[in-house]
């Protein structure tokens, strides 16, 4: 049957660098071009992270954000989501500044601790533009991304319950299904859940249709009619698993924070570019592209008018 598929951009991450493409938006008006842009092409969900506007390393300051935040929320309808994963190598404490700062509509909530290893992308390069770059991939390797049990109790409780907002939750493997169903058994929350299944980050659960099904069965069982469900699946592999998303039901996310390239295996030139891809193949499917305010609806947020935007 026809139905409304959400499309959410990611627009710069904090995973790859500067100069591994030449298109990765860094400034604030890169990266509110590139988002109002995605939300043109048919995004209804911009899940945002920051960065030092001089040389593009991954920032929790909030003054960052309001480099592009007001921009997009005066140019466009689309659902802000703030990243509360900033980088793997910030503190909970510095993650959540933003987030805190805007009381967004929704926020990212990483559901474990993991090793997250991008070092190996450090192999693939050998000029710098910026020295933070491969010092940044290297501490990966010893770094352990932390998402305690009481860090996420803390996440939910501060930006949830406080502040209204409603979360994407990135689950990279199966034990962060059932850490997700951990606290909606315990009553910390209620559906609709927005979960998003994370494949191809070294550390988590690789990017395979195995892998998919497998985290798609274990949360039909832990969570039942309680959710809706996102796939991303880094690098080579997003449209391919993204489109194997939509056919099992679910929704999809693309953007620059999680691919550099197209199919073809050129470089994306903008994140509006991904967007227009799966937006025909989910419309050549004969489902329509879900808009900002039937994600509203669909997730049952709080709406634009209660978010921190100025």
């Amino acid at each position: 049957m026809s139905r409304k598929v959400i499309i959410t951009s990611a627009i710069t991450g904090s995973i790859y660098t500067p100069t591994m493409s030449p298109y990765l938006p860094v400034t604030g008006k890169e990266i509110a071009e590139q988002a109002i842009g995605a939300a043109e092409a048919g995004a209804s969900i911009i899940h945002l992270h920051a960065r030092v506007p001089e040389t593009g390393q991954p920032s929790a300051e909030v003054e960052h954000f309001r480099g592009f935040i007001p921009e997009i929320a005066a140019n466009s309808r689309a659902v802000l989501n703030i990243s509360t994963g900033g980088s793997s190598l910030m503190s909970l404490e510095e993650r959540l500044r933003p987030a805190t700062a805007m009381a967004p509509e929704m926020c990212s909530l990483n559901m474990g601790s993991m090793n997250f290893g991008i070092f190996t992308l450090k192999r693939r390069y050998s000029n710098w533009k910026h020295e933070w770059e491969p010092q940044l991939l290297e501490a990966t390797k010893e770094r352990i991304f932390a998402n305690t049990y009481a860090d996420i109790e803390n996440t939910i409780c501060h930006l949830g319950h406080d502040l209204g907002a409603k979360f994407e939750f990135e689950c990279y493997d199966l034990s962060h299904i059932e850490t997700l169903a951990y606290f909606v058994r315990k009553g910390f929350l209620t559906g609709p859940l927005y979960v998003q299944f994370v494949l191809g980050v070294m550390g988590g659960a690789g990017a395979t249709p195995e892998n998919l099904m497998a985290m798609k069965s274990a949360a039909d069982r832990l969570l039942g009619d309680q959710y809706h469900f996102s796939v991303l699946a880094a690098g080579k592999h997003q449209m391919e698993l993204a489109t194997m998303g939509i056919v099992l039901g679910g929704h999809v996310r693309v953007g620059l924070e999680d691919s550099l390239t197209l199919p073809s295996g050129e470089f994306a030139k903008t994140n509006a570019e991904q967007v227009a891809i799966i937006r025909n193949i989910i419309e050549a499917l004969g489902h329509q592209v879900a808009s900002p305010d039937d994600a509203r609806e669909m997730l049952q947020l709080k709406g634009a008018e209660k978010v921190n935007a100025l």
